[in-house]
């Protein structure tokens, strides 16, 4: 490993990758450090029986304007553009029609009231209707959404993020988490499973003490998650607190996904979703089939995550289907095994799923994307205003990041050339 790179980015996830892509032919010496044994961070694609199954993100949200489209390209890889089956109940299981409007007029109203007339306190519960009906429906979404219940989350974060998306969401039938590790740069120097532990800042050059060693740049770019730059895996100078405090401010959910296989013969359809109990706010959010693919992917978030991280993944995969069953008959039991399960609350080097800002603390994110001493960069879905919690909000972030270092590096070599 070369000891004094230019660069050091930590995390080759997809904020990683984008610093890296930007930092390709720009002559400056780059080094990725990546405390997991494989690249992605939180897009993670398994191979499982020949099927591609995606723990982390899965879907290219806002793909109209999702720069991994383009890359996806650019390398060959396909993209799926057919509508999702989002929002949809197949054939009313569980959730008839009256229900699921009733549900849905209500979500939205919601969701019109935290644009139009946020609450003064910024707490997003309290744009819910006191009378409403379905108020763990909403929770059950805003789980997914943002990972969290709406009492910690911030109004005008999310109408944000609501206000920016767009209503194409499209999928890399070869696994999102593929096509993001395939970006990286062939040439580019990457140490897998090798964790930072400190970081100093004595002189011009950083200190970065690794579990593989010593490196000391003249930038870093770190793309790591708020619970980590928040915790204590890692050694941060004290110069950094006001960043910490930022990235405390803009605490990860918890999201999590199990799979289910389909085996023999039975009701379930391609590309049809439901939602397991639309009346409990932990409940899971099922995709069957996606992609043909004889599995039920089921989406926890908030609440139904951290339960599942407390009791484990067999008593989740039991509750997912227990859920499916009390919908589709007890006939269908046969048909559903355990296949794979996400752990992100207990992945040490990331610590959850991803960022929302607390009530009142939207502003954190641009506090958390500010440069330090032209020497540290911040980069990572939390530092963007608008596509944060999103894969290409963190490449953004991290080609942004990657601009700053260049341009800080530059200058350096000029003023030194002219003294």
């Amino acid at each position: 490993m070369t000891s004094e790179p230019d660069i050091v980015i930590i995390g080759a996830g997809a904020a990683g990758i984008g610093a890296a892509r930007r930092l390709a032919g720009s002559g400056l010496s780059t080094v990725v450090l990546e405390a997991l044994p494989r690249p992605g961070g939180r897009g993670f694609t398994r191979e499982i029986s020949g099927m591609a199954i995606d723990l982390g993100c899965g879907w290219l949200h806002s793909a109209d304007r999702n720069p991994w489209v383009g890359i996806a390209e650019e390398l060959g890889i396909a993209i799926d553009r057919r509508r999702n089956a989002w929002g949809s109940q197949y054939q009313d299981l569980g959730f008839p029609p009256s229900d699921h409007i009733a549900a849905q007029t209500e979500f939205g109203a919601w969701s019109e009231r935290i644009t139009d007339a946020p609450p003064a306190s910024d707490i997003a519960a309290e744009a819910l209707d006191p009378n409403g009906c379905w108020t763990n429906y909403v929770q059950a979404l805003s789980g997914y959404i943002s990972g969290d219940e709406l009492e910690r989350i911030s109004a005008k974060d999310y109408a944000a993020y609501d206000e920016a998306s767009t209503e194409y969401n499209w999928r890399a039938p070869n696994g999102y988490g593929a096509l993001i590790t395939a970006a990286l740069p062939q040439n580019q120097a990457l140490h897998l499973a090798t964790r930072v532990e400190g970081i100093s800042l004595d002189g011009r050059r950083a200190t970065l003490e690794t579990s593989a060693g010593t490196l000391r740049p003249r930038a870093v770019i770190v793309t790591c998650s708020t619970n980590v730059l928040s915790g204590s895996t890692i050694r941060w100078p004290s110069a950094l607190d006001p960043w910490r405090e930022a990235a405390r401010r803009l605490p990860l959910g918890n999201n999590e996904k199990i799979y289910l296989e389909i085996t023999g013969d039975s009701p379930f359809e391609p590309e049809t979703h439901l939602i397991g109990d639309p009346r409990d706010a932990t409940t899971g959010s099922y995709y069957i089939m996606p992609l043909g693919m004889p599995v039920i992917e089921c989406f926890l978030g908030g609440a139904g995550a951290r339960k599942a991280a407390t009791d484990g993944a067999a008593a989740a995969y039991e509750r997912a289907t227990d859920q499916i069953v009390k919908l589709f008959g007890s006939s269908v039991r046969g048909n559903l095994r355990p296949l794979a399960a996400s752990d992100w609350a207990g992945t040490a080097s990331v610590g959850g799923g991803y960022s929302h800002a607390l009530p009142g603390q939207r502003d954190a994110r641009d506090i958390l994307a500010r440069p330090f001493d032209n020497r540290l960069f911040f980069a990572g879905e939390a530092t963007h205003a608008t596509d944060f919690s999103t894969a290409h909000g963190a490449y953004k972030s991290g080609r942004r990041a990657a601009e700053e270092a260049i341009a800080a590096l530059t200058a350096d070599i000029s003023g030194a050339v002219a003294g």
